[in-house]
């Protein structure tokens, strides 16, 4: 989510100490998605004074048919980068969507937004990502 390997290890690693030390007094969250909800907000904390994106319009495309064959094209750090660079929250809601692993109900407890936000923020995201994966895919 950084978009730095090392800015991520950091993060990481603060989510690990803070767990740890809520283990130790016996307070660790029972919630499954404690860990991700800490991590993204220690990205965010230290992503805060790094150097941001410009807020710029980006294309939108229709999703393709041939969508999911396209990213299949993709080297896995492409795909990390493009989601690196949109703003946040999107950022995180294309991360958790391409993750996989988490209802939408999860996602949207996870960024503290509604539903209908969510939504917007995922569909956007995917029309813009279409705009730009049939640049990079066309004619491969």
């Amino acid at each position: 989510m950084t978009g730095d390997a090392a800015k991520a290890l950091e993060s990481f690693q603060n989510t690990v100490r803070e767990a740890a030390l809520l283990a130790a007094r016996g307070q660790l969250p029972p919630d499954r998605l404690w860990a991700y909800h800490e991590a993204r907000h220690q990205c965010l904390v230290i992503a805060e004074n790094d150097i941001q994106p410009e807020t710029t319009e980006m294309p939108e495309e229709a999703i393709a048919t041939d969508a999911a064959a396209r990213v299949a094209q993709l080297d896995a750090d492409q795909l990390a980068a493009w989601i690196c660079a949109a703003p946040e929250p999107q950022r995180s809601a294309l991360a958790f969507f391409y993750v996989n692993e988490f209802s939408h109900r999860e996602m949207q407890n996870l960024l503290d937004v509604k539903m209908n936000e969510l939504a917007n923020l995922i569909s956007k995201g995917r029309s813009q990502f279409q705009a730009w994966l049939n640049t990079v895919t066309e004619g491969q």
